[in-house]
């Protein structure tokens, strides 16, 4: 694997002339198809910077036993907090089974004869948690009327009966899940186990060391992801296993978002309606406190797809007002009542410019016309109802020429689709009562070309793109388009972590961060050699993006230039293949996912065919070869893709 660019670094003429010889010959195209694809064949082989550790795997003193002496303690929730909290109790619970082999019990009513437990709830809602207050037991000074605190505590004599507890408590709905996530990761459970096959490690013992932890508010506001581009291959494998973009696979997207503490989600929209394929998918995300919007063209709460399915006329508001109106209306009349936040404005049919015109008064005027309808379907002031302008391509250049929108409404920038923060905001924009966000990139399609198919998004950018976009006061929403989500689960983790608090993050720690992320993904033993594996792709893989490779990138005449960045993949390969040969058998699913395929795929897809295609192309031309030669470069050519 490793040699496959370095043989044809030191190819020569001879060697050439033999192959073009050897293209002249029908059986001779099919025979270099059977060489190129043995090459591909030979190739097919907790949020990490947590709080305070306070998870112990031997008897720490004066610890809380979660599991010992081969018992694991019951789960309590009240029966009157958030559905949404009874759900994430019990995948707390099937953690618990996971990580000890026991399953604990998960009640709501009837504590006797519990010794000690573990106590879950949302202040101002759980009346078991507005007890413990009530009788002093739990100080909630730090935690009373702030956005998504958890407050993880060892209690004595919580309540009658019960010795000792581990009380988890949430400022609100998603403090109290992000409490019990958080349990989650620090006994083992990595977001990435369902998603990435992650393998969760068995323990004999787990204590929660005696003390009180809080986990601190988040520094932006409203943090996730963009499903986007997920066309063939989220798409295929969502059909195949289930049936359709439904709450059954939602469920899987919003239990990822919480594991790692994010609360943001633009849904999957190329052919697909977030609640018109099932509105379960709706009531699901609000169930678990995921806030759904839709994306930067698709205004009032309506999927672009669905003016496809029941729009009547053209998608032009100078000729179909009123049926747009209406068809907005229904979108905002389906959501209401679900934690939202409404995308106002408009583009042209299919995320275009409008017209060639820059017509901000038609622009104003719509957006005047959204509002009113907000206003009548939620019987609510506009400025009450959560609203969100993207300032996408050319709606940055309406901002730019003078438009303008109400204070309370966010303005979304965005980046240049390639990772670059396209612009910053003023002191007074700052000011602005809605607040403002990013929206970003880890995947495009569109002009000048697509980058989809890996993760070519290094760290180091990511950080220091983001830390200056909230060092300038964007800390609304930060949103990023992750594409088919696979591909990214490394900067995405990241992008959350780094989302939750930026000051935490300088760039000495970037570094840090990778090891942290391998050890919890890997464990200990090969967590700083797949921590320089991801950091090494991420850097060459960014360098340029595979899908911007061609036989004009790399020089074969100067300075040794494609020798050498091939003998750099390669290295990188051998390296990461022998860890994988290395690695216990659990972990090789994982690692594949995560760390060997994109490190293997570009160079061996790309890189080594890219100069032998080049200069067997150019000879096959030069000796008047006018029909076979461009039929073996396009076999060649689709075998790479």
């Amino acid at each position: 694997m490793g040699t496959i660019g370095t043989a044809f670094c030191g190819f020569n003429v001879k060697f050439v002339d033999m192959v073009v010889r050897m293209l002249k010959g029908w059986c001779g195209i099919l025979l270099l198809l059977i060489v190129f694809m043995g090459v591909k064949a030979q190739n097919d082989l907790g949020s990490t910077f947590k709080t305070q550790p306070y998870v112990s795997f031997s008897d720490a003193s004066g610890g809380f036993p979660l599991f010992g002496n081969g018992s694991v303690a019951p789960l309590i929730v009240a029966e009157n907090d958030y559905s949404g909290v009874h759900r994430v109790a019990a995948h707390l619970q099937k953690d618990l089974l996971m990580v000890t082999g026991q399953r604990p019990e998960l009640i709501s009513k009837d504590f006797s004869g519990l010794k000690s437990a573990v106590i879950i709830g949302t202040l101002g809602q759980s009346s078991l948690i507005d007890g413990l207050v009530t009788a002093g037991k739990i100080d909630v000074s730090d935690v009373a009327g702030r956005w998504e605190v958890s407050l993880i505590q060892v209690v004595e004599n919580p309540l009658e009966g019960i010795d000792r507890a581990l009380v988890i408590v949430g400022s609100d709905k998603r403090g109290t899940m992000f409490g019990m996530f958080d349990l989650s990761a620090q006994i083992g459970v990595s977001p990435w186990y369902w998603w990435a096959d992650v393998p969760v490690e068995k323990q004999s013992e787990l204590y929660v060391k005696a003390g009180r932890y809080n986990l601190g508010e988040p520094k932006v506001q409203y943090r996730g992801i963009f499903l986007n581009d997920e066309e063939p291959a989220l798409g295929g494998w969502v059909r195949e296993n289930f049936g359709d973009f439904n709450a059954d696979f939602y469920g899987h997207v919003y239990e990822l978002l919480l594991r790692m503490k994010g609360n943001f989600l633009w849904p999957a929209m190329w052919g697909k309606a977030h609640a018109d394929d099932d509105i379960n998918n709706a009531i699901l995300a609000d169930e678990y406190g995921i806030v759904i919007s839709y994306s930067h063209h698709e205004p009032m709460m309506r999927a672009h797809v669905e003016w496809s399915r029941y729009g009547e006329g053209l998608w032009d508001y100078t000729k179909n007002k009123e049926k747009l109106d209406q068809f907005w209306t229904e979108g905002v009349a389906r959501n209401n009542g679900y934690e939202s936040f409404i995308t106002i404005g408009m583009r042209g049919d299919g995320d275009e410019a409008m017209s060639d015109d820059r017509n901000i008064d038609l622009l104003t005027d719509i957006v005047a016309n959204q509002r009113r309808i907000i206003e009548e379907v939620t019987e609510k002031p506009a400025e009450e109802v959560p609203q969100v302008w993207a300032l996408y391509k050319e709606v940055q250049e309406y901002y730019d020429m003078g438009m303008r929108v109400p204070d309370d409404i966010m303005l979304l920038y965005c980046d240049d689709n390639w990772g670059n923060v396209r612009r910053m905001p003023d002191d007074k924009e700052r000011a602005r009562e809605g607040g403002l966000g990013m929206y970003y990139h880890f995947d495009y399609v569109g002009g000048p070309r697509n980058y989809k198919w890996i993760n070519t998004n290094p760290l180091p950018k990511i950080w220091e793109q983001n830390k200056l976009t909230y060092a300038h006061g964007v800390n609304k929403l930060w949103v990023v388009n992750v594409g088919d989500l696979k591909p990214m689960e490394f900067p995405i983790q990241f992008y959350l972590d780094l989302a939750w608090d930026p000051d935490r993050f300088e760039a000495e720690d970037v570094a840090k961060y990778s090891e942290v992320w391998a050890r919890q993904q890997f464990g200990e033993n090969y967590a700083k050699e797949i921590a320089g594996f991801m950091d090494h792709y991420g850097k060459i893989n960014g360098r340029r993006k595979p899908e911007m490779l061609d036989w004009n990138t790399f020089s074969l005449l100067n300075y040794r230039e494609f020798e050498r960045v091939a003998d750099e993949y390669n290295a990188l390969a051998a390296k990461a293949a022998k860890v994988n040969e290395q690695i216990p058998d659990n972990y090789r699913d994982a690692y594949y996912q995560l760390v060997l395929y994109p490190i293997e795929r570009p160079p061996t897809s790309i890189i080594s065919i890219m100069p032998l295609l080049k200069i067997i192309c150019m000879r096959g031309r030069a000796e008047a070869w006018p029909i076979k030669w461009p039929i073996a470069c396009a076999i060649i050519m689709r075998r790479i893709h």
